[in-house]
């Protein structure tokens, strides 16, 4: 199908910002895609270049995505095989999930003369049989180790052993292809150039066939579910989980992080699916555990397990904590919402701030040596033990620099206050006994700052700072103000 009129002509709506494979500059294939999420139509360019108006492309496909019919036999697409290429694509929201539900595309240098369903079109001259076919399935062997790499990419592995993958076009060797995302790690990913050819083997997907105009696949009738499917764990603590398996006689193996029964590390698991945490949180802290059927070694279900340190205390503030109210900051690690502070063996009204920090409401009502703190979490595990003192307040003294000046009509003069014995360091400032002043004696701000009236008042004239913390505290300075 020639793109190149049909993108002219309005029939291929792709944005004329889509991204680029390889970017704006690249030499490659140079795949853009588009979605119309509102009537479900897939859009596929080959070699993509947009204009000032419209895209210029050599090839594109368009896709029903509410329909499972093929395009027609020896049509190509953006892709060689005749494939749509997005479902084929790896996506960074699939793997955070824990599983890829789909085959996965790739490429090879050199194909044959021929296609096999669900492929569509070939793209080469050779015809030895060495060479694989267009839309030709493998999969990753069922006893490949994947335990040995990172999280993410055991997800794209175990969708290689379940689902395969399929040869969509010529390319690199053993080339996947994935949505580009900027939160990938490039370096984890990297660690795909472990796999060999011979960690795969052949298969055949006509099996699935339902209709050989159709990409419809006749589906497995074995599934398994664990249950809780997430739960949260404390280190050195315990979850049990069941598998439940249909479709086919026999139990589960269970698995944490693929490692068949777990490890120190992550944890362990036994026949059961009793879980156990390592001591220490892992990193990253959240792990899977998984049920694998031992009647179908790539049908599983998995749960996420996500584990935390027992709650802890580093620090709280303040310390000495004053007699009266006060507001107590405790600061530390494993807090859950529903934690609750402990201070002097009662329970504080408790804000969960993060799994680092709570605060707490309270009254002291006398000055007391080592009082303890403690937090409490819903699960009842139990802090440790820290201890602050509660002293006597110092009474609130304030002070005002300079004691006196003298100033010039329309001039300002700029004074500080000085407050002791509190936290609260607010004055409110006045003029001869009038909050801010007014024309006559002079007026000042919030800031301190006095600014003299345009002539000498009849009346002497005293700026003065009263404490917020204790309104019966405050300071004066006698001011003169001159013609000149």
């Amino acid at each position: 199908m020639n793109a190149r009129l049909l993108a002219a002509t309005g029939a291929f709506s792709v944005p004329l910002t889509a991204p680029i494979e390889g970017g704006s500059g690249s030499t490659g294939d140079r795949h853009a895609l588009a979605v119309d999420t509102d009537n479900c139509v897939l859009y596929e360019l080959y070699r993509a270049f947009p204009g000032s108006n419209t895209w210029v492309a050599d090839s594109g496909a368009i896709f029903d995505l509410k329909s499972n019919a093929l395009r027609p036999a020896t049509w190509t697409s953006a892709d060689a095989a005749g494939l749509p290429i997005m479902p084929g694509l790896v996506t960074y929201e699939e793997v955070a999930s824990g599983e890829i539900k789909h085959a996965i595309r790739f490429t090879v240098p050199q194909t044959r003369r021929a296609f096999v369903w669900p492929g569509r079109h070939y793209a080469s001259t050779l015809t030895g049989e060495q060479y694989p076919r267009m839309g030709e399935r493998f999969r990753l062997k069922a006893t490949y180790d994947v335990s040995t790499y990172p999280a993410e990419v055991r997800v794209i592995l175990r969708a290689m052993q379940k689902y395969g993958i399929i040869l969509a076009d010529n390319g690199s060797a053993w080339f996947i292809s994935g949505k580009p995302d900027p939160r990938w790690n490039n370096d984890n990913l990297s660690t795909l150039g472990r796999l060999l050819g011979e960690n795969f083997e052949a298969v055949d997907a006509t099996v699935l066939q339902v209709d050989p105009n159709s990409g419809e696949a006749r589906q497995s009738s074995v599934a398994v579910s664990v249950s809780p499917s997430s739960a949260t764990v404390r280190v050195s603590g315990s979850r049990q989980f069941a598998a439940t398996v249909t479709g086919a006689a026999g139990g589960v193996s269970w698995s944490v992080n693929d490692i068949a029964g777990g490890n120190a590390l992550v944890g362990t698991i036994d026949s059961t699916g009793l879980y156990l945490a390592p001591a220490v949180v892992p990193s990253p802290s959240t792990v899977t555990v998984r049920a694998t059927s031992t009647a179908s070694a790539t049908t599983s279900g998995a749960a996420i397990v996500t584990l935390i340190p027992r709650p802890t205390i580093s620090s709280v503030s303040p310390s000495p904590v004053s007699v009266g109210n006060f507001t107590l900051t405790v600061n530390g690690a494993g807090y859950v919402p529903g934690s609750t502070i402990s201070f002097d063996g009662a329970s504080l009204p408790t804000t969960y701030v993060s799994a680092n920090v709570l605060t707490g409401t309270g009254n002291a009502a006398s000055p007391k040596a080592s009082v303890p703190v403690v937090v409490t979490t819903p699960d009842i595990s139990v802090s440790n033990t820290l201890y602050v003192e509660v002293v006597q307040s110092a009474p609130v003294s304030i002070s005002v620099s300079p004691l006196a000046a003298t100033v010039k009509v329309k001039a300002t003069q700029s004074f500080t206050a000085t407050v002791q014995g509190s936290t609260n360091t607010a004055v409110v400032w006045k003029v001869n006994g009038i909050v801010g002043g007014e024309a006559t004696v002079g007026t000042i701000s919030t800031a301190g700052i006095y600014k003299a009236p345009n002539s000498v008042p009849k009346a002497a004239v005293t700026v003065s700072a009263t404490s917020a913390a204790d309104p019966t505290k405050s300071a004066s300075a006698s001011i003169t103000v001159t013609r000149r």
